[in-house]
């Protein structure tokens, strides 16, 4: 793989199957067909049917990336250092390598100070300053003094994965050039320069599975955007330069990258190809949703040649089997913490002066929301307070009967207009309706946006 620097390819927070599928995905293309550096990342905690997934596949889950802020590491070179102990000599000969400078690091790993033109400056004017007679004092005499004596052991620290902009007001208020950086066990990992700092590589980044910054991974305006693939409602992406913008009228991203994949003329392995396999059913219900396009079917039916032949981890499976699979590993909140199942798939929006969030959860028989409603409100209620929110609504949808049960926290008067009958519970019954996206968003949006034009 090629040594340039890592770019990241990664999907919206609160990361269904979908997202991650297609992050594993299209890293695996651009690695394959770029020769990138190209990482799969997540933005949050994976949910139970992606785990199981990944678990059926032999997949490792992406490495988790919550902000793509520039941090220490990306700015820090490691240098040979000298013990405490160590003559001045061996400090002089590694900062004529490094350009003047010289880390001090003890036993134990931990930096002890730095050595560099100005502390030995100040070292040699107290070593001869008052005392006539040292001023004879032979240079081979001076470079066998221990390097503790002439080092500066007020540099300050910094972790090598925090953040630079946290440590920038201290970094600005100090007349140095250089500053030690630490691991999280305090061991000395490198140095930085003050301009490097200042002016750091920015993380790079693709976007798959969404375009909106509210839903993206934190600092993404620090980031090096080069790319978004996504089937998802245009948001307003932040982008420095132009860059690559695919939005497809389909049902799952996983199906943009398994075309490209075809386009380049290669044959993903087959844990890559159950992967965005899984990510087509997961997103389609299973081509349930209205959001299912011939695309998909298509798509799916050519990658599952891979996923499903010999040697593969899904050997012995057929497109039905795989996909009522994946749905039943994603459907059921009796096990779940309410809390966890109104945050693992929520996405906000904001329209007629509202800011709102909709979650949506899987069952196999929407009874099941009786047993736990209270509890799933209170987690709604958390969940709107959390993210200051206007309303919360989630959204239970039953995989087998294509159906769904509206949960309301706070809902506006004008939700009485909503065309779904509802229950002496305040839920409400959308019958047929199973997409958050092309189904209830609509309808809400809708009923948003006449509110906040009969108000002016």
């Amino acid at each position: 793989m090629s040594m340039e620097q890592i770019t990241y390819v990664i999907g919206h927070v609160n990361p269904d199957t979908d997202s991650i599928a297609s992050a594993i995905g299209y890293a695996w293309l651009l690695r394959e067909r770029d020769g990138m550096n190209a990482v799969p990342a997540r933005a949050g905690t994976i949910n139970p049917q992606t785990t199981w997934v990944l678990d059926r596949l032999g997949l490792e889950a992406p490495c988790l990336l919550t902000d793509v802020s520039p941090q220490f590491e990306a700015v820090a070179r490691r240098m040979d250092s000298v013990a405490p102990d160590e003559p001045l000599r061996n400090a002089w000969e590694i900062a004529s390598r490094t350009g003047g400078v010289a880390a001090v690091v003890n036993e134990d790993g931990t930096p002890y100070g730095l050595i560099t033109g100005l502390t030995l400056f100040s070292f040699l004017s107290e070593l001869v300053g008052p005392h006539p007679e040292r001023q004879e004092m032979r240079i081979i005499e001076l470079l066998e003094v221990p390097c503790h004596e002439a080092a500066d052991t007020e540099v300050p620290q910094f972790k090598a994965g925090s953040r630079i902009r946290d440590g920038l007001n201290r970094i600005l208020r100090e007349e140095r050039n250089y500053f030690l950086v630490v691991d999280d066990e305090g061991q000395y990992v490198g140095l930085s320069r003050q301009r490097d700092i200042l002016n750091p590589p920015r993380v790079r980044v693709v976007l798959v599975d969404h375009n909106e910054q509210e839903q993206a991974v934190g600092a993404l305006e620090e980031a090096e955007l080069l790319e978004i693939i996504d089937h998802h409602r245009l948001g307003n992406p932040f982008t420095r330069a132009p860059i690559r913008f695919t939005t497809e009228v389909v049902g799952s991203t996983s199906t943009i990258i398994a075309e490209r994949i075809i386009e380049a003329g290669l044959s993903a392995p087959g844990d890559i190809a159950g992967m965005l396999l899984a990510g087509i059913f997961s997103d389609t219900l299973f081509y349930t949703s209205p959001t299912t396009t011939d695309r998909d079917k298509k798509v799916a039916e050519r990658i599952s040649r891979w996923a499903l032949s010999a040697n593969n981890p899904l050997k012995g499976e057929t497109l039905d089997s795989f996909g009522e699979a994946v749905l039943k590993a994603g459907a059921g909140i009796s096990t779940r913490d309410p809390d966890e199942i109104v945050s693992s798939d929520t996405k906000t929006y904001s329209s007629g002066g509202f800011n709102f969030g909709i979650a949506q959860a899987e069952v196999t028989d929407l009874l099941q929301v009786d047993k736990h409603l209270v509890e799933l409100k209170d987690a709604l209620e958390k969940l709107r307070v959390n993210r200051a929110l206007d309303f919360t609504i989630l959204m239970v949808t039953d995989v087998v009967q294509s159906s769904s049960r509206l949960i309301f926290i706070n809902p506006p008067p004008v939700f009485d207009d909503l065309p779904y009958p509802a229950s002496q519970d305040g839920t409400r019954f959308a019958k047929g309706v199973v997409s958050r996206k092309k189904q209830l968003l609509p309808v809400i949006l809708s009923l948003l946006e006449t509110s906040s034009r009969n108000v002016k």
